[in-house]
């Protein structure tokens, strides 16, 4: 799960379950219907719509509501199995969660989580997991299935009662039910390396490349695919890209990170970076023996945004500066107008000032946005 969920409830009854699972998922809206619910983060007309548009985004989708009123209203918008989002239902006072949609986007992980967080079971149905105990087409975080439609095939061919090996390094799988034999004509391979899958092979690129960017310019990509294809190693195995903190501005960075969908970290101690594999023009390839936490090196590219809360009444407010006050870490303003901004998630850190102190303000805006903080 890379954005964050939306939790959509009916009525007033799930809001308390609601905001159990909002705990769980800080960055997490709850949606009310707009004539029954009012205290929460967004509000919305229709159901149907509103779950449409949000599955359309690519959005995780949390409904408390019964499983069957999820399914009509998601019916006419299901696309291909391998590029939706999770979608589960949960009883509205807690008691089930059921994964929906989304099984190679996380939807069995995420309902573990949410009835582990509830204190129920989650009623997983995928074939899969229920005889290994792990979906193979799905690996944890920090590693990549290098090919789908090969990887439905090997699961069926387990399934039908192949046996497999393991080659490479894949923890996981040690806790999994899998037939694992050493004579097994069936392999699961886990290599940064790149090059195309046996026809008897699993290949999963474990996510152990960082690239360290020297000096980016308009061909940053080509010289990043040329690099990796230089050093044989496979673009799905990327982590990370990472610069100094000279370079948090600097356009192209950011956009080959955006592009690549790839976090960019900066970092001031070199002794954080892992060994280097290869050196090239304007970049070095660095390989880690296991799977990198970018969110361990250096720190992200800090943001501020300066907006107005518009005439002073919530629906006033232009989406963007919803937006903005929804992802941000750090607010900064006027004591009155912060408290005008909510609602507000506890962990967002207010720095409430006179309304006479904007130089003030601006100078630890700019320091926090500086140390990779999200900031308004």
């Amino acid at each position: 799960m890379t954005a964050a969920p939306a939790i959509i409830i009916l009525g007033p009854s799930a809001l308390p379950c609601a905001r159990r699972i909002q705990a769980l998922y800080p960055q997490a809206d709850i949606h009310g219907l707009h004539s029954r619910v009012t205290d929460v983060e967004r509000t919305y007309e229709d159901f149907g719509d509103n779950l449409r548009a949000l599955y359309r985004t690519g959005t995780p989708l949390i409904v408390l509501c019964a499983a069957g009123i999820v399914i009509r209203s998601l019916a006419a918008v299901l696309g291909e199995k391998d590029s939706e989002p999770p979608v589960l239902a949960v009883a509205e006072d807690g008691s089930a969660v059921v994964p929906l949609l989304g099984g190679l986007g996380g939807v069995n992980r995420m309902a573990r989580e949410i009835a582990a967080h509830l204190e129920v079971s989650a009623a997983i149905t995928t074939s899969g997991e229920l005889r290994f105990g792990t979906c193979l087409l799905e690996p944890p975080a920090g590693y990549v299935l290098a090919d789908l439609e090969q990887g439905k095939g090997f699961v069926s061919d387990l399934l039908g009662g192949q046996a497999v090996r393991i080659e490479g390094d894949a923890p996981w799988l040690m806790q999994a039910k899998l037939p694992v034999t050493d004579d097994a004509t069936r392999v699961i391979h886990i290599s940064p390396h790149n090059r195309a899958a046996n026809a008897d092979e699993l290949l999963i690129h474990p996510q152990q490349v960082a690239v360290w960017v020297e000096r980016a310019s308009a061909d940053l990509l080509s010289e990043l695919r040329q690099a990796l294809q230089a050093s044989n190693l496979a673009p799905q195995s990327l982590a990370c890209l990472l610069a100094a903190p000279e370079l948090m501005a600097n356009a192209e960075l950011n956009s080959a990170a955006a592009q690549l969908k790839l976090p960019l970290r900066f970092i001031d101690d070199a002794t954080q970076l892992p060994p280097l594999h290869s050196q090239h023009t304007n970049l070095r390839l660095l390989l880690a023996a296991a799977p990198i936490d970018a969110n361990q090196l250096g720190r992200p590219r800090g943001r501020l945004t300066v907006i107005g809360l518009g005439p002073g009444a919530a629906e006033f407010m232009v989406p963007a500066a919803r937006q903005a006050l929804d992802e941000a870490q750090d607010l900064l303003g006027y004591e009155t107008y912060i408290k005008m901004a909510g609602p507000l998630r506890p962990e967002q850190v207010r720095h409430c000032t006179d309304n006479r102190e904007e130089m003030q303000r601006a100078r630890h805006a700019f320091a926090l946005a500086a140390s990779g903080r999200r900031v308004v």
